[in-house]
């Protein structure tokens, strides 16, 4: 992530790449929904269904950055960032649920006499999906690389997945046509249900993580005591606690520092180390207490008297 970014260009990223994501599902459903009704292909009804589920994350998507970026205020002190978790952790329970339902879908295609049709212009659609998919993709890794959006980054999940997604159907396709491999349909069908399962579990698991407040990866973490401890007066760091919010860091942290300092130059290095650590986590709220060193401190867990 680049931290540097500039709040304003953060927010107009965000809002385009959902903006993009919403108008891409929609040409998808159409195209896939007329190439089903063509072909009759489980494996198109399983690309139909994932870019319907995909609309829908969308959109929800779409709402969540918008409400995550509204600034905090008296009622939400630590702004609206949770909006974006939320709204991945319903992205994973749409893809979880579109994969149940094709696997059974897939299950009754081995007792069926359905038969695939037109298998080219299934796989004409599909390819054009496929270009329409990595354009958007693309664009999407950028604003995720730019803003750290862990919606956007549910949102490109599923579009990367699509990749595969559509080149597995061009195969089901291809066999289904041009070979007397008819199961190839359903088989293919219910193996993109299985790794949309798996999409889904790892969105649930970032989405958990960041609504658990989990502490931010060790590199973030190491980053952070490094920056504090290049300041020249600081002797040492400890008391770190850490987490996100949507796009917001949040970080709590203890220097230890000369007993014989004034209170005011106590102030001014924290101050300093704060600015230095914004400018490597530039939507950061961050909080420093200082202690003396050579005073030893007992700091109870948080919810240590509730046991």
């Amino acid at each position: 992530m680049d931290h540097a970014e500039e709040p304003g260009n953060t927010g107009r990223l965000i809002r385009l790449a959902t903006t993009a994501a919403v108008v891409s599902a929609c040409v998808l459903i159409v195209a896939k929904g007329g190439a089903f009704l063509v072909t009759n292909s489980v494996s198109v009804l399983a690309s139909f269904a994932d870019s319907a589920l995909d609309l829908l994350a969308s959109v929800v998507s779409f709402m969540a950055v918008r409400h995550a970026l509204v600034p905090a205020d008296n009622q939400h002190r630590f702004g609206h960032g949770k909006a974006e978790p939320l709204s991945a952790l319903a992205q994973g329970a749409f893809v979880a649920g579109s994969a149940v339902l094709l696997i059974a879908e897939a299950g009754s295609r081995f007792s069926s006499d359905a038969q695939v049709r037109s298998g080219e212009l299934g796989i004409a659609v599909t390819l054009f999906a496929i270009i329409l998919t990595l354009v958007l993709v693309t664009f999407q890794r950028h604003v995720v690389r730019q803003t750290g959006s862990l919606a956007i980054d549910a949102d490109s999940l599923h579009y990367s997945g699509d990749l595969l997604l559509n080149l597995s159907v061009i195969a089901a396709l291809f066999f289904s046509t041009y070979t007397t491999l008819q199961w190839a349909d359903p088989v293919i069908a219910a193996l993109i249900a299985v790794y949309l399962l798996y999409n889904a579990w790892r969105i649930a698991k970032s989405s958990i993580n960041q609504l658990m407040d989990h502490e931010l990866n060790e590199s973030d973490r190491s980053l952070i005591i490094e920056i504090a401890m290049k300041h020249p007066k600081v002797k040492g760091v400890h008391e770190l606690r850490t987490r996100s919010s949507g796009l917001n860091t949040f970080m709590q942290l203890h220097l230890v520092l000369d007993p014989e300092l004034s209170l005011i130059e106590a102030h001014r290095v924290s101050d300093q180390v704060e600015q230095a650590l914004t400018r490597d986590f530039a939507n950061a709220d961050i909080i420093i207490h200082q202690d003396p060193e050579g005073v030893e401190e007992y700091h109870p867990p948080v919810g240590a008297g509730l046991l």
